[in-house]
């Protein structure tokens, strides 16, 4: 899928199909591309979504946390005008949308989680391995799938292009280390919002134990279950995940 990144404001963004806006928010080491065939379907179906790129590794080392990528979506959220958005995250990017949802409720209608952090401690991958080894990093980006041949070749040299550079590591490390600090636990009860839970039943990152802790703790959601899958069903899975995700949105009258 061919991106056309629009540049405004401080924002760059994907922006594809007309209706309701669904705000689509990437992982740490994962990209708008991640999220093609989510795209595809829905803004042929009524929506309007929306990809912005995150400031992951472009802000100050005091602002590379979660509170502030949550801070930074509701900035985009009013720059674009929009009155109620939906939310979609995957791993960080569900984090995100989490913390953003306690901190400003009345602009999200409702929100989709998918291998999201916020509960568990080694959801963003725990040690880093040396620079430099590549065949290490490899093994660490196929470990995120079921099928190890879903981390091609450019999803490897992304990873290993990271982790080669300084800066990048440094602010990658930073926002693990705020994750871990933003454990929602003790928020989500009180977040009333209708919440759609689909995870990788093989997902070794944020483990089936997990999705069951935010189904008991978010007081209205539904729990969905993609077999075969790790940590990004949206990829390993698109034609599951986006019927799965299809039935909760008319289902919810969304």
């Amino acid at each position: 899928m061919v991106h056309n990144i629009k540049k405004e404001n401080k924002f760059s963004y994907l922006e594809v199909g007309e209706g309701t806006p669904i705000i689509i928010l990437h992982g740490l080491m994962g990209g708008l591309s991640n999220f093609d065939d989510v795209t595809k379907y829905f803004s042929t179906r009524g929506y309007k979504v929306i990809i912005p790129e995150l400031p992951i590794y472009t802000r100050s080392l005091l602002k590379t946390n979660v509170k502030s990528f949550a801070k930074y979506l509701e900035e985009f959220i009013a720059f674009k005008g929009f009155d109620k958005v939906i939310l979609l995250g995957n791993s960080l990017g569900g984090h995100i949308g989490l913390l953003n949802t306690k901190l400003y409720p009345e602009t999200v209608k409702a929100l989709i989680i998918t291998g999201s952090s916020g509960l568990y401690e080694s959801a963003m991958g725990g040690s880093y391995p040396r620079r430099g080894d590549y065949e290490v990093i490899k093994k660490k980006a196929q470990d995120v799938f079921y099928d190890p041949e879903v981390a091609t070749k450019e999803i490897v040299d992304e990873v290993y292009a990271t982790v080669n550079d300084r800066n990048k590591l440094v602010k990658t490390l930073a926002i693990a280390k705020s994750a871990i600090r933003h454990n929602m636990a003790k928020d989500l009860p009180s977040m009333n919002i209708p919440t759609c839970i689909i995870w990788g039943k093989n997902d070794t990152v944020t483990p089936p134990n997990v999705a069951e802790e935010f189904h008991e703790l978010l007081p209205d959601s539904d729990l969905f279950w993609i077999d075969k899958c790790g940590h990004a069903a949206m990829m390993e899975h698109p034609q599951e995940f986006n019927e799965i995700l299809e039935a909760w949105l008319t289902k919810r009258n969304l």
